[in-house]
């Protein structure tokens, strides 16, 4: 059985609490009116402050009036998108490495066995991370924040100044109520089938009976169908609504790409860090090799993914389109094209070569890496549609970034010692305890 180690328990915690202090600090720095975003700006000389000249007074009065709401209304978002920005990143970690560990039982898989309790330790946080998006979303239904822009009510409202027949004619699916109800949906199912598989898994190691490797068998084949119709979703929702104007029907695939590569990398990393500790002593070079082999292939997918819907845009230069791509390079453009650097350039680099995908120390280094890329592309989804050119990796984003790094060390850790570290029951144990590639 694993112990959680002290050390690593308070590391954990000393994550989480300089985490929420910055978090905290991030809301406090948040300016709470006009006056209040006109000093910032002065102090920071970031923009020029318009003084409306004596022929047009009003008018332009009203335009710099207007100017500094939606300045004062992106900074108020920035923390909030900070948050929502980590919270997603660690629950897509846990999310893909549910949906791999289904991909395993229902490919009757003979390699990976002996990492199932890695894989069911890291889906550990899918239900605290499963409440705290729910609970953000909650909060953005209610107006407690405003990063979804299309729940200003004003929009779908014909007699409003605001209103926008795009989003308006979206309202079936742009709705609060919908919204969420899909959302409960989504949770419920993964984490019900979280539930039902890890009981399975453990049942099949108390009773050697290969009756509970066919029922997880047949559970998972479903639940696959069942992720991979609600992951599309669930991207359309919580990622593509905060630009309700834009679409892309590859959108749900590049999501999942990812998601299912950030999860393998952290699968591989804590398969490292437990082999050094001196557990999992069936785990060999050969199923290292096969995890850097999946983290090289997913990270090509997803250059792919990334390519194709960036190109076809590009190309094609429809204006409904190319906007969203277009923000991103003028607004965002370090970080736009610098994740693609990390995400793509660095694992051909450090993975192409087969004899690195068995070095620990080298795998660690391109997860490090693999795992920084997809928290910019998550940045970049997010950032441009709720907080604009205020944007700036400081103290909110490092804060919420510590905290949920923290609680996902924590809660997986804490999962693995509830069970021991090798799936005796699974009848490919043998198989995979003698695996060589």
């Amino acid at each position: 059985m694993y112990t959680l180690p002290n050390k690593l328990k308070l590391f954990a915690f000393i994550f989480m609490v300089l985490g929420a202090i910055g978090m905290i600090i991030g809301f406090m720095n948040a300016p709470s009116s006009k006056e209040e975003v006109k000093e910032k700006l002065a102090n920071h000389n970031s923009h020029e402050i318009v003084s409306p000249n004596d022929s047009n007074s009003e008018v332009a009065a009203h335009e710099e009036d207007a100017h500094y709401e939606h300045i004062m209304h992106q900074m108020q978002n920035r923390p909030w998108s900070a948050l929502y920005v980590s919270a997603f990143f660690f629950f897509m970690i846990a999310l893909g490495a549910l949906a791999f560990y289904a991909i395993q039982y229902a490919a009757q898989a003979g390699w990976s066995p002996v990492l199932f309790r890695v894989m069911e330790g890291i889906t550990g946080y899918l239900l605290p991370g499963s409440l705290i998006m729910f609970l953000l979303l909650v909060l953005s239904a209610f107006h407690v924040n405003h990063i979804f822009h299309w729940m200003n009510a004003e929009l779908f409202d014909p007699s409003s100044d605001k209103y926008d027949a795009l989003i308006a004619g979206k309202s079936t699916w742009l709705n609060e109520t919908t919204f969420l109800i899909r959302a409960a949906i989504y949770l419920t199912g993964w984490n019900v089938y979280r539930y039902f598989s890890r009981k399975y898994s453990l049942k099949l190691d108390e009773t050697n009976d290969a009756h509970w490797f066919k029922k997880n068998f047949k559970l998972s084949a479903g639940f696959l169908v069942f992720f991979i119709v609600t992951e599309s979703m669930m991207s359309w929702d919580w990622i593509m609504g905060f630009d309700p104007h834009w679409f892309s029907t590859l959108f749900g695939w590049y999501v999942f790409s990812g998601m299912i590569v950030c999860a393998i990398t952290v699968i591989a990393m804590v398969t490292v860090y437990l082999k050094s500790q001196g557990y999992l002593e069936y785990v060999n070079d050969s199923h290292i090799h096969d995890l850097a082999k999946y983290m090289f292939g997913f990270s090509i997918f997803w250059t792919y993914l990334w390519f194709s819907q960036f190109m076809l845009i590009w190309y094609a230069n429809i204006p409904e389109e190319v906007t969203y791509f277009v923000t991103r390079i003028e607004d965002y453009n370090l970080p736009f094209f610098g994740m693609v650097a990390m995400n793509f350039v660095f694992p051909i680099l450090l993975l192409m070569n087969s004899d690195f995908k068995r070095v620990n120390w080298f795998v660690i280094l391109s997860g490090i890496v693999i795992l920084a890329g997809h928290y910019m592309d998550i940045f970049v989804m997010v950032m441009p549609a709720t907080v604009g050119k205020s944007w700036f990796i400081g103290i909110p984003e490092i804060g919420a970034l510590l905290f949920f790094f923290g609680l996902f060390v924590y809660v997986v850790f804490s999962t693995l010692t509830k069970a021991p570290l090798i799936a005796k029951g699974s009848p490919f144990i043998e198989e995979s305890k003698h695996f060589h590639y």
